[in-house]
């Protein structure tokens, strides 16, 4: 079933779609060593694709509606440059990283008899992950592309994730209200697709840019295919006021999607680092997210399967009539 039909039997202020967690955060927790790495997860694509179906059945186990690829720092480039092989052989990797999230999907499915319509997107990340500098917290990069150069720069990957059957892209952790609104235009050569646009936020007002968070939603939502637009990769305390920012722009077309991380800060030199004060829980937070409007919500960075679990049984205990 497609995101589109699956967000149709979203409610208003009553349910919501779950997200997965951490995808590279699970790889670690099987014993991957991606810190540093220019390729993050997407090396697991040449080196052990099992790692990558066994995180993705994990995260099916404990519950998401939806599970985004293992493409987030997957593009052609990327894999000429840093695995040394041809172009042929860095889109079939990038292809088989939605190839392993869909057959996960299909083999959880046959497994669980009665199991839930799953939803695959494609992760599709910035062009600040492939610089690998930390610059998609920054999103410094935009000053220096135009429009037409970011579309130029994602297209490759939209082409390929699209050929290999993709209907919904995850465009994921955008620092810049410009490369949104090269996303949104590059969208209407993939006709077929609907995607959600999530940004990296700086504070509970702007984008990591400094962009105000409303100027970037007007931005993604001119795209009739963007189905929800908003934020990932940020502290859980930070969605509340970022969507209370935008409350004059909900709209039954367009949904808010969100994930933040575990509370954590990223820092470039030293990894992730406890920010000293006690983040709130996502679970615990979830219930004014889903009355602010948004339909989909999992988490990021540092969220585990054991974590979703716990928002499963959380947002299930929300809907105690429709499940009598």
């Amino acid at each position: 079933m497609s995101l589109r039909a699956r967000l149709r039997n979203v409610m208003d202020d009553e349910e919501a779609l779950l997200l997965d967690g951490g995808l590279a955060t699970e790889l670690e927790a099987q014993g991957a060593h991606l810190q540093g790495d220019p390729l993050w997860s997407a090396r697991l694509l040449h080196t052990n694709p099992q790692a990558i179906t066994a995180a993705h059945q994990s995260f099916l186990l404990s519950g998401a509606d939806v599970i985004t690829s293992a493409t987030y720092q997957a593009t052609i480039q990327g894999f000429i440059q840093h695995l040394g092989v041809g172009s042929d052989a860095s889109r079939e990797l990038l292809a088989s990283g939605f190839r392993l999230a869909q057959e996960s999907a299909t083999t959880f499915g046959s497994h669980q008899p009665a199991a839930r319509p799953v939803v695959v997107a494609a992760s599709v990340g910035p062009y600040g992950a492939f610089l690998h500098d930390g610059s998609e917290y920054s999103g410094g990069y935009a000053d220096k592309m135009n429009i037409e150069e970011l579309k130029a720069w994602h297209r490759p990957q939209l082409e390929c994730l699209a050929a290999s059957g993709a209907d919904v892209f995850a465009l994921e952790t955008i620092p810049s209200v410009k490369e949104a609104e090269a996303l949104a235009e590059l969208l209407r050569e993939f006709p077929n697709c609907d995607a959600w646009i999530s940004f990296s936020c700086k504070d509970g007002m702007r984008l990591s840019d400094g962009t105000p968070f409303q100027d970037a939603v007007r931005a993604a939502g001119r795209s009739s295919q963007v189905l929800a637009v908003g934020i990932n990769c940020c502290p859980p305390e930070r969605v509340e006021p970022l969507l209370k920012s935008v409350v004059a722009l909900r709209s039954p077309d367009r949904r808010w999607v969100v994930y933040p991380n575990s509370g954590e800060e990223w820092d470039t030199r030293r990894g992730w680092q406890t920010s000293g004060k006690t983040s709130a829980t996502i679970p615990a937070l979830s219930d004014t997210w889903i009355k602010q409007g948004a339909a989909l919500i999992g988490g990021c960075c540092r969220v585990r399967p054991d974590q979703i679990g716990e928002l499963r049984r959380h947002l299930q205990g929300r809907r105690p009539t429709a499940e009598a």
